[in-house]
């Protein structure tokens, strides 16, 4: 609770101390806080100020548990992949589709970050230039798969972008500006994209 009670103080009255000493400095920022906890259930139990959850609930975002949305994990993984192959030096060319499929039907405990891990491992684990299963942790390539939806299962992450991008486009009614906001892309990469997959010259 101490700790609550001094972030209490910065979000209220927007100053801080440093270690040691006991003067005052003003300060101005944004708070971010993350949790994967039921605060209003920590709030009822008293094990979580309830001032301080009032104050840090102003602009609320709920994002599903990776293993709800599994249409993300491709583009987590095309990502996860190039940020660790920068990382390792590595010459590998990218992921087999057996390795994907391993992926996509992984049930993800650890969420998010458990797939950033595993990429760190396999590329690591990796001796060809390709990650293939047996690169990637026991957990992910022993574990029982879970069942995949059909229109998740057995697809390249092209085609999955691509689906994304169609719906997304639909949703905006065409427009290209609104369907990056849905994606969370800029607007050159939706028209990129449309050139790439022939979407709009079909």
């Amino acid at each position: 609770m101490a700790t609550q009670v001094k972030l209490l103080r910065v979000l209220e009255e927007k100053v801080i101390e440093r270690v040691g000493d006991h003067r005052p400095i003003a300060v101005r920022a944004r708070i971010i806080t993350a949790t994967n906890r039921d605060l209003p259930e920590l709030v009822a139990r008293g094990q979580f100020r309830q001032d301080l959850y009032y104050r840090i609930n102003v602009i609320p975002i709920r994002i599903p548990p990776l293993r709800d949305r599994r249409e993300d994990i491709a583009l987590l993984a095309a990502h996860f992949f190039r940020r660790s192959q920068m990382k390792s030096g590595k010459q590998v060319r990218g992921i087999s589709r057996e390795a994907m499929d391993l992926l996509l039907r992984h049930p993800w405990p650890g969420n998010v970050r458990e797939l950033r891990s595993a990429f760190e491992y396999a590329l690591v684990a990796c001796k060809t230039d390709m990650i293939e299963p047996r690169d990637l942790p026991a957990e992910i390539f022993s574990q029982p798969a879970v069942c995949l939806p059909g229109e998740v299962s057995g697809r390249s992450l092209d085609e999955i972008k691509k689906e994304r991008l169609r719906k997304a486009l639909g949703e905006a009614g065409g427009n290209r500006s609104e369907a990056a906001r849905i994606l969370g892309i800029s607007r050159t990469s939706v028209w990129s994209q449309m050139r790439r997959y022939g979407i709009g010259s079909e």
